[in-house]
């Protein structure tokens, strides 16, 4: 495979390789089974990670814990997908990408099978744990395999691609989730998510290709990488768009039942068409980075921004709201496939240690944002919480546009 040549580049610009640093060189043809079956790997992760959400009662019954212990299954899912996300680099940075990938499946398939036979709530948070291990890893190295599966021009939409399982796990997961729980029990739902990684991890046998490690990532390296010239106030901004979001969204459901006016039928109806709006917005991404980064950096934002606050303070009419939370759904699917594209170009040698920095500041922003929130709902409700988000949002996008370093393609290739 034309994965495994080394290359060098010799000189440290911003967006470039610092001196020495090895590049996976760019192969000629793109492999986009490869790509969809890492798709598939983000689908079943996510899926895994959101059902407990879906299944909480039934989980709590069965094993004698309150629902709020058993809503645990998620936080420490995040919390270790954290740690994860930070060290994944470094401890495999010797290891085929190929067998750590295949590594992080089996990983979800092992804890999906031990969760649906858990007798007690000890055995069920080590398997969340181990679940976590696999999502952050898996999702910090998603935008760096992209580059060896793909020529350069086609990175972002081999990524919105990748990211597309995250959109289609958040339509699905939590309404299939409850359905089956309801139809067969919460245990026969977590072997039926085992079988799906077992699906998956054939799919990727057949298709991923050996890839050789080229990385030389330390811990000390996700220091190295922030100190790069533009990557520390694009992470800034990173953390903002995410913030602004996750306010918004921990209080969607308010907002679309007090502002909106939408009753119990049309709030699932509407949830799922933001849903899909997010899978559309996820995979146009991928054009529009082939356009311009800085448009996508820039214009997701701000959309976000604009459908915030014409939420809060316009008299926009039912359509008109449904509108605006569509143009939000649409306008957030690009972000994550914008930020992992831009971590990739700024420090295409250390990707996954680049990677890594993505999926603790989008964990840290999920916390952080549903948080300030919070404490905004508290003191305004939820009018206010859109407002200031918006507020938040509008302003990210203008740092960005200012002072983020947006390359135009990935250096070395």
């Amino acid at each position: 495979m034309s994965s495994d040549v080394r290359t060098t580049v010799p000189d440290a610009n911003p967006g470039e390789a610092a001196d020495g640093e090895l590049i996976p060189p760019e192969p000629v043809a793109p492999s986009w089974a490869a790509v969809f079956s890492l798709a598939m790997g983000v689908f079943g992760l996510l899926t895994a990670e959101y059902l407990p959400t879906s299944l909480l009662t039934p989980m709590a019954a069965d094993l004698g814990v309150s629902e709020a212990l058993a809503g645990q299954a998620v936080t420490v899912t995040a919390a270790a997908a954290m740690i994860s996300g930070l060290l994944t680099a470094s401890l495999t940075r010797r290891i085929d990408r190929r067998m750590v990938l295949l590594g992080f499946t089996v990983l979800l398939i092992i804890s999906n099978l031990l969760v649906a036979v858990a007798t007690n709530m000890a055995v069920l948070m080590l398997m969340r744990i181990l679940l976590g291990v696999a999502l952050g890893g898996f999702w910090s190295m998603a935008a760096a395999v992209a580059m060896r599966l793909v020529p350069a021009a086609l990175v972002p939409r081999a990524v919105s691609i990748i990211f597309s399982g995250i959109a289609v796990a958040t339509i699905v997961a939590v309404p299939l989730g409850s359905y089956l729980g309801d139809l067969a029990g919460w245990r026969s739902t977590f072997l039926a998510a085992a079988g799906l990684g077992v699906v998956t991890l054939v799919f990727q046998l057949f298709t991923l290709p050996r890839m050789t490690p080229h990385g030389t990532a330390r811990l000390g390296t996700l220091w190295e990488v922030l100190r790069r010239p533009g990557f520390g106030v694009g992470i800034v901004g990173m953390l903002l768009v995410h913030i602004g979001h996750y306010a918004l969204f921990t209080y969607i459901r308010p907002a679309l039942e007090t502002v909106v006016k939408v009753d119990v039928d049309a709030l699932a109806l509407l949830l799922f068409v933001f849903g899909v709006a997010n899978l559309v917005g996820t995979l146009v991404s991928g054009w529009l980075l082939e356009i311009s980064l800085r448009l996508t950096l820039t214009l997701t934002p701000a959309l976000m921004g604009v459908a915030a606050l014409g939420v809060a303070l316009l008299p926009a009419g039912q359509a008109g709201y449904v509108f605006l939370v569509v143009l939000w759904g649409l306008a957030f699917g690009g972000v994550s496939v914008a930020w992992s594209n831009w971590a990739t170009r700024m420090v295409p040698d250390q990707a996954e240690s680049a990677g890594g920095l993505v999926v603790v500041g989008v964990q840290s922003a999920i916390a952080g944002g549903a948080a300030a929130g919070g404490l905004i709902f508290g003191i305004g409700g939820v009018v206010t919480v859109f407002t200031v988000s918006g507020v938040v949002l509008l302003a990210s996008a203008l740092l960005i546009l200012l002072r983020v370093k947006a390359p135009r393609r990935l250096a070395g290739n």
